[in-house]
């Protein structure tokens, strides 16, 4: 699903955005891709996410969506609103690169986490007269 599409998504559903970050050239990405399709518990859990997968030109130009740097592959977690959870992070992974995931079991820690921390957004307020 397109990045656009996925926020307008993650705003309707209140459910929290996954947007996966890589280009297709890159050797650390194409490693992850197979693994991360094959895991079963990113598959449960992705479920009660809007995912977003953008390569190479679909990209987010924003720099809100390199909070550490524009390496790749990277995962950021989103709420409904489309603000990046700066603090869901690799927790077991290289400071320096806090949203750079090589085990799958990693990213399913993180969407443990997310789900966790990432609340719904409140219903809007019906109008008084």
């Amino acid at each position: 699903m397109p990045f656009e599409e996925g926020l307008k998504a993650s705003a309707e559903t209140s459910k929290p955005l996954m947007l996966v970050i890589h280009k297709s050239w890159c050797g650390a990405c194409k490693a992850l891709k197979p693994n991360f399709a094959k895991d079963k518990g990113i598959a449960e859990l992705g479920t009660k996410f809007i995912m977003v997968n953008v390569e190479d030109d679909e990209e987010p130009g924003d720099q809100k969506y390199a909070p550490d740097g524009g390496y790749i592959p990277r995962i950021l977690f989103l709420n409904s609103k489309g603000d990046v959870q700066q603090d869901l992070i690799n927790e077991n992974g290289n400071a320096n690169y806090k949203y750079y995931y090589p085990q799958t079991a990693d990213i399913v820690l993180s969407m443990k986490k997310a789900l966790e921390t990432i609340k719904p957004a409140p219903p809007p307020k019906p109008d008084e007269l």
